[in-house]
């Protein structure tokens, strides 16, 4: 889509899932990349664990118990379904052993990536980025502040800002929090992209 809009290279950026998929196109395409915007950074086993089962795990849980029906019941599904009822129909459609099985091995995916320094990247993927990198660690136990502080060590070159000095011992900081800070990110994410344009140019 940027190429096709001429918007290459770009600085690309996420929270959370939106910083995962980011290093997945820095490491996949690193011409299309400029800079990188990464803000609460996952990594650790039990970002893994939780992510794995939030994703997946709980239903493969449902598909086993009650089949495709029980996974049209589930809090995500449903509103999906809420959403674009044709959904249900095209849910109900899948052979619940092939989801499963499906369901099973992108967890998998999560949970061996527990030893990895970010989930989805190893250390020496994360030093093989060579466009300018700016972090924002999390401040929960899904997004640990010491995970986005270890992966600005290893991304040498990289720029840290912390936006919430305390890390919180709870599964997931409520997003209003973060809702709060969102000129303080803008103006730490604007004066990074030009001080990155200023260097390249």
């Amino acid at each position: 889509m940027l190429k096709q809009l001429n918007a290459l290279p770009a600085f690309i950026g996420g929270g959370s899932s939106g910083c995962r998929m980011s290093l997945l196109l820095a490491l996949r395409h690193p011409q299309a990349v400029c800079g990188l915007l990464l803000w609460r950074v996952t990594g650790g086993e039990f970002a893994a664990k939780r992510l794995a089962n939030q994703y997946y795990l709980q239903f493969i849980e449902a598909a086993k118990k009650g089949g495709m029906a029980a996974v049209c019941e589930s809090e995500h599904f449903r509103d999906r379904i809420a959403q674009r009822p044709a959904n249900r129909d095209a849910i109900m459609r899948m052979d619940a052993p092939r989801f499963i099985a499906s369901f099973n091995k992108w967890a998998d995916g999560f949970l061996q990536d527990a030893d990895k320094p970010v989930i989805g990247a190893t250390a020496a993927q994360l030093q093989s980025i060579k466009a300018p990198v700016l972090i924002v660690p999390g401040n929960d136990k899904t997004h640990a502040r010491d995970v986005g502080e270890n992966a600005h060590a290893i991304m040498r070159g990289s720029e840290l800002y912390i936006l919430f000095p305390e890390h919180q011992d709870i599964d997931i900081v409520p997003p209003q929090e973060w809702e709060f800070k969102d000129d303080e990110l803008a103006g730490v994410f604007a004066g990074f992209m030009k001080r990155a344009a200023a260097k390249a140019a």
